[in-house]
């Protein structure tokens, strides 16, 4: 049976990654370094789980990725955002949405 918070904290971590793809294309540590920069430093990822998802979101075709060269001039894949990536990020931002919504609710004084 699947873990519903390791699933939670999957599904964080790919909509995270995919909307900051949407920025253009990056390599994984810029797509680290960004989220943590956008977030105040509040979120952080492991390299282990940022490049598992990378992988696991380019098997389902919501990111390509191609060889180039970092900003320090070291050789990086670079991951760029597909039409099924952008459709999922969608997806997953309206539902994120009304989750936050819904958990901002329950956290609302008088609302329990």
């Amino acid at each position: 049976m699947t873990d519903p918070l390791a699933q939670l904290i999957r599904g964080t971590l790919h909509v995270l990654i995919l909307r900051t793809l949407e920025d253009g294309p990056m390599h994984g540590y810029a797509v680290a370094r960004r989220i943590a920069d956008v977030s105040d430093g509040e979120v952080g990822i492991e390299d282990g789980a940022l490049y598992q998802a990378l992988h696991r979101m380019e098997e389902r075709g919501w990111v390509t990725s191609s060889w180039g060269h970092a900003e320090s001039g070291k050789r990086a894949r670079f991951y760029r955002l597909t039409r099924a990536g952008k459709r999922r990020l969608r997806l997953e931002t309206d539902s994120w949405s009304r989750y936050v919504e819904a958990v901002l609710r329950v956290l609302r004084p008088g609302s329990v």
